[in-house]
């Protein structure tokens, strides 16, 4: 008889349905899903999606549902999850998602549901342990109350309340007991660390950057005509001088005057002064004004400083202002592309001509064409002499010895009458 009764027992534990008992642990089975906005049919359609992270099935009796931190029972679960499958809880009835089927039976998760300002979600085994919880009391992590698409955890290996492990169901409706959506990679994969650049490199890249650009600092004002004999729009200029000893590139610099109606010249791609050169720049070109009541000129490199500046009072009529080693000075010989000069003592005559090219040593220019006319004054002292130095005396001679010979003239005939 008590043998008989072993193998009884024995038999119905053999042919009892085998669930494991054994002591859930924290993420074996995780909150995966949840619809708290509803359905595009009725808001109240809310559902939540769990998934069994182990490879056994695990028992839900008397796990629970709960919401407020823990403090309030959502719904009592009482089913059995598969390995590595999905359960699906909905509420108030199996029609919240027509064409799936509930995981247990719905109810009406204590009459109110879940906020759409957001809600602290807790899953408790039988032993009241916390196995997943999704704290979301501010806002919820993800979801879409318009669109009706779910909030989908990323990674179910990894705890649910991070914000960062949730994402917005690519699908409207969501995927209930099914797999999420692939929107991000799984926070489980390590993402690649950025490849870091030898200490060389970073310092070849550091070099890298733009160095302020030095300009030539030997281009000089060095001489300009005002007031010109012929017109004054025609015929004024100035002159630049390079004293470096090789070519300066001057594209992009600038020439301005100072003084009344201002003008500014750049000077244009390409433009270059040879080596201890000159550029003569006219009027007609630069449209300047050099004002004949006194005037200024600056020259501005392209980074706004000024490297040259001169200022001229009253202009003399046909003279040039020019640079030289004792200062600035007024010259009736203009040198234009040439070393400047300045006579050894002014003539007290100028013979001129607004008509008349006059002669120097290098020619002359036409002013019809808006070059300049090179000019060189012709100078002729004419100083009349009328007597020379003995004239004076031959004079003085002759009225002493007349007057000699009417005194004695006197004398005689005084003499005669007494």
């Amino acid at each position: 008889m008590l043998k008989t009764l072993k193998i009884v027992i024995i038999s119905l534990f053999l042919l009892f349905p085998f669930y494991s008992v054994f002591s859930a642990e924290s993420l074996s089975v995780v909150i995966n899903e949840i619809a708290w906005m509803g359905t595009e049919t009725n808001s109240s359609d809310e559902w939540v999606e769990l998934y069994n992270n182990t490879n056994q099935d695990i028992n839900l009796a008397e796990w629970g549902l709960y919401e407020a931190g823990g403090t309030t029972l959502i719904e009592s679960l009482t089913g059995v999850i598969k390995e590595k499958s999905y359960y699906l809880i909905e509420r108030t009835d199996d029609t919240t998602i027509s064409d799936i089927p509930a995981s247990q039976e719905p109810s009406s998760w204590g009459g109110y549901g879940l906020k759409n300002s957001g809600e602290h979600l807790q899953l408790l085994d039988n032993n009241s342990q916390v196995i997943d919880e999704v704290n979301c009391s501010e806002s919820w992590f993800a979801g879409d109350n318009k669109t009706k698409k779910t909030m989908e955890k990323i990674s179910p290996s990894l705890p649910g309340n991070g914000s960062s492990n949730w994402q917005t169901s690519q699908n409207a409706g969501g995927t209930p007991k099914d797999e999420n959506s692939q929107i991000q990679q799984q926070l489980s994969e390590p993402e690649p660390e950025p490849e870091t650049q030898p200490v060389k490199e970073q310092r070849e890249e550091q070099k890298e950057e733009p160095m302020p650009i030095i300009y030539p600092s030997g281009i000089l004002i060095n001489e300009l005509v005002p007031s010109p004999e012929g017109k004054d729009e025609l015929e004024e200029w100035l002159e630049l001088k390079n004293t470096d000893n090789q070519e300066v590139d001057i594209s992009g610099w600038k020439i301005q005057d100072t003084i009344g109606s201002t003008k500014t010249y750049i000077f244009p791609e390409g433009t270059k002064i040879k080596a201890n050169g000159y550029l003569v720049l006219a009027r007609p070109v630069s449209k300047i004004t050099l004002n004949n009541s006194g005037d200024g000129l600056q020259l501005i490199q392209p980074n706004g400083n000024i490297l040259d500046n001169v200022t001229y009072g009253k202009a003399l009529l046909g003279q040039s202002y020019n640079r030289t080693e004792s200062g600035w000075n007024w010259s009736t010989i203009l040198t234009p592309g040439e070393k400047n000069a300045i006579p050894e003592k002014e003539p007290s005559f100028i013979e001129s001509s607004k008509d008349k090219k006059l002669k120097t040593e290098s020619g002359s220019l036409s002013t019809e064409s808006g070059f300049l006319k090179k000019e060189t004054a012709t100078i002729k002292e004419k100083i009349p002499r009328l007597f020379n130095s003995s004239f004076p005396l031959i004079i003085a001679s002759l009225v002493a010895a007349l007057s000699a010979i009417i005194i004695l003239i006197l004398k005689r005939g005084l003499k005669n009458n007494l």
